[in-house]
Formats: C-alpha cells, sequence, structure tokens
C-alpha cells in the first residue's frame, strides 16, 4: 500500500469531511475544555478568549450535531445552557491532549521558524 499513490490519497481524501468538523481551532480547544468537565456557554467563552458568541455557538452547533458535544437547557432565571462531550467526542481526548502539548512544547519552535522564514523571504525580495 505505501507504493500504491493513488489508494493512499484517496484514503486520505475519504477523511477529509471528518477532519474538516473536527479539527478546526475552536472544535479542538472546546473539546479539550470540555474533557475536563461540562461547562456553560459563558464559562467556555471566557476559556477560549477571544472567541465571539457568534463562532462559539456555530462551532457548539456543529459539535452537537455531530455527535461530540451533548447541549442540556437549565431551567433558571434566566435560562442556562450547559455543554458537556459525549462519549463519541471522550474518543478524542486522547490525541487532542497530545496536540496540545505538542503546541505547547513547539509553539516557540514554530514561532522562530517563522520569523527566519519572514527575514529570508524579505532579503530575497528586490527593493
Amino acid at each position: 500500500m505505501a507504493n500504491d499513490i493513488p489508494a493512499l490519497l484517496a484514503e486520505i481524501n475519504s477523511t477529509r469531511p471528518i477532519l474538516e468538523q473536527v479539527a478546526n481551532k475552536w472544535s479542538v480547544l472546546i473539546l479539550t475544555v470540555l474533557c475536563s468537565q461540562p461547562a456553560r456557554f459563558n464559562a467556555i467563552r471566557r476559556r477560549l478568549d477571544p472567541i465571539t458568541h457568534k463562532a462559539l455557538t456555530e462551532a457548539l452547533r456543529r459539535l452537537e450535531r455531530n455527535g461530540l458535544v451533548s447541549r442540556r437547557v437549565i431551567a433558571s432565571s434566566p435560562v442556562a445552557v450547559e455543554y458537556a462531550i459525549t462519549p463519541l467526542g471522550r474518543t478524542l481526548q486522547e490525541p487532542f491532549t497530545a496536540l496540545v502539548s505538542w503546541a505547547k512544547q513547539y509553539g516557540g519552535d514554530m514561532e522562530q521558524a517563522q520569523v527566519v522564514y519572514d527575514e529570508q523571504r524579505a532579503a530575497e525580495e528586490p527593493v
């Protein structure tokens, strides 16, 4: 299979719709927040500042639609909504935790690589 490039590309392309649903930055961060405990909308929003109300709403709806998050309306005044990770969503905890750890460990290296790249590109541009 390693030498069958068309088959490998077809396999990769078949996962793209799923990865687009779960691998965007807000979905990863929301699921990481909810892995520790259920949270109300505004608590999630505070933890993910600077996410906008609209972006959080859209991401939570998408995650709920995909079966990764559950939504529970709490009868209080005012009405509150609590979100929790589902068993399906919990299966992403290990890879997302690894991804967040990787980002913390290597984020500085990536930033430095960007600086080097930008400086090289600037030096190559005609004045």
